[in-house]
């Protein structure tokens, strides 16, 4: 094997606790090796080390050898972390092609070339759009596409897989498998353990920390499919009417060229402790559904009902009591954390602004949220670079509970997270349910989730509603 980077004995610790201990890896020319265990086990802080990135205040020891500043190409977990918001998608990439030379046209037939090996099929249509109006799914293949162009050595792949529909992650899959076929060094970290499997020369195993097991994918991998539990549900009829409701909503979004519409008189509803789950492929309008209900998209025709009054279009015009009774959770904990204050004061602070409490009872108050989800003691009060993929989800969950009976939106929260903690989280959104009258509105490409959770699921095609279960 020719060894591209190293890893010797890499130990990482900050404010006190160890996120690293001893753990050792190469990654090799062509190969694809494979970091796999438990959210918090240490596998991105690992991968990161690659990238000679670590948490504020980190104190590391051990050797880490790679190519250099240059070599080394990184498609996170949360694609938006690497996305500029304010330049449109197609500026990047043409920056990243325009580096090898060429003529207008060479550069452009390279950009298009690495978005179609993305599996972006419209290559015109990402290009034009800023990053908050592509799907998750779809700004993943659009950092994928500047890995393919920046033509690093050492490609680090955080679970490139989360958030897409089963059809395209089958395709997607194929991206770490022709980087490594062109000799190029890939580090993958993933919960898919099917993936794992097809993609692995070698799967490194984590928990807590430390390496617990190395090998072949066959051998360290357990390969019993997991059953997934249904979380509880109600057992008596549901309220009649509508918590929230959309009425014939046309959404828009804005490009250079004018606007393009993402959905098409779409009519759906959610009644009081229901849970209604949204699906369909990346691209289909899911996300843009979400952020219609949350208030954070006001480009829309027609009407978002709340107990039957129309709800204002944008966060700026909601009451204080609008905004606490429909809340969002997204795919990327971390873009909504403030990477300086501790996770306890943020969630505090939902209470303080959205319920006028003071700043003691809403510490206390948060203190109680976050433990329901299972996190305590030191994690809550780090900074939101100290907490895991999983445990920052939980914390963003635990921050946007809105007031009692009220909606919670949730687009792709589980994604990439072990399954452990998606199921917890997933039972933990049931109890909710039971307990408070809690109406869901979950958008998931997860159908096992989907299944476990949802009282009805409305399925999404190109911006129209294409079906109902």
């Amino acid at each position: 094997m020719n060894p591209v980077a190293e890893l010797e004995d890499l130990r990482v610790r900050v404010a006190g606790g160890t996120l690293v201990d001893g753990v050792s890896l190469v990654a090799g020319a062509g190969r694809i090796t494979a970091l796999v265990g438990p959210s918090g086990s240490g596998k991105t802080t690992t991968a990161r080390a690659l990238l000679g990135e670590f948490p504020p205040g980190a104190r590391v020891a051990g050797r880490i050898t790679t190519p250099g500043p240059g070599a080394v190409g990184y498609v996170p977990q949360h694609p938006s972390a690497v996305l500029n918001p304010a330049r449109r998608a197609g500026v990047p990439l043409r920056d990243i092609a325009a580096r090898q030379g060429g003529t207008r046209r060479e550069v452009r037939d390279r950009v298009e070339d690495a978005l179609r090996l993305a599996l972006l099929p419209d290559p015109a249509m990402v290009l034009r759009r800023y990053p908050h109006q592509l799907s998750g799914g779809q700004q993943q293949r659009v950092v994928i596409a500047q890995a393919l162009l920046l033509g690093a050595r050492l490609v680090v792949a955080d679970e490139p897989t989360t958030g897409q529909d089963p059809a395209t992650k089958q395709g997607v899959v194929e991206a770490p498998a022709g980087l490594a076929r062109q000799g190029i060094a890939v580090v993958l970290l993933s919960h898919d353990l099917d993936v794992v499997r097809r993609l692995a020369d070698e799967t490194v195993v984590l928990r807590a920390g430390r390496v617990v097991d190395r090998g072949p994918a066959h051998r360290v991998l357990p390969e019993a499919p997991r059953p997934v539990p249904r979380g509880p549900r109600g057992t008596g009829p549901r309220p009649a009417g509508a918590r929230l409701a959309v009425r014939e909503l046309t959404a828009r979004h804005r490009t250079a060229r004018g606007t393009v519409r993402v959905l098409h008189d779409l009519t759906v509803s959610v009644a009081p402790g229901e849970c209604l789950a949204v699906t369909g492929r990346s691209g289909s309008g899911k996300t843009t559904l979400g952020r219609c209900l949350a208030g954070l998209h006001s480009a829309y025709d027609g009407t978002v009902l709340l107990d039957g009054l129309p709800l204002p279009r944008g966060l700026r015009t909601r009451t204080r009591a609008e905004l606490g009774s429909v809340q969002c959770v997204f795919q990327d904990p971390k873009a909504a954390f403030d990477e300086h204050r501790q996770v306890l004061d943020q969630v505090a602070r939902t209470a303080m602004r959205l319920r006028g409490a003071d700043r003691d009872l809403a510490r206390l108050a948060a203190v109680r949220t976050l433990g329901d989800p299972g996190l305590a003691g030191g994690p809550i009060l780090r900074r939101p670079g100290g907490l895991s993929g999983g445990e920052l989800q939980r914390a963003a969950l635990a921050r946007a509970l809105p007031a009692e009976r009220g909606v919670l939106v949730c687009d792709e929260i589980t994604s990439g997270l072990d399954p452990s903690t998606r199921d917890a989280i997933l039972a933990h959104l049931a109890g909710l349910r039971e307990r408070s009258g809690l109406s869901l509105v979950f958008i998931t490409h997860d159908s096992a989730a989907a299944a476990a959770l949802a009282d009805r699921t409305v399925v999404l095609e190109a911006g129209r509603l294409a079906g109902t279960g």
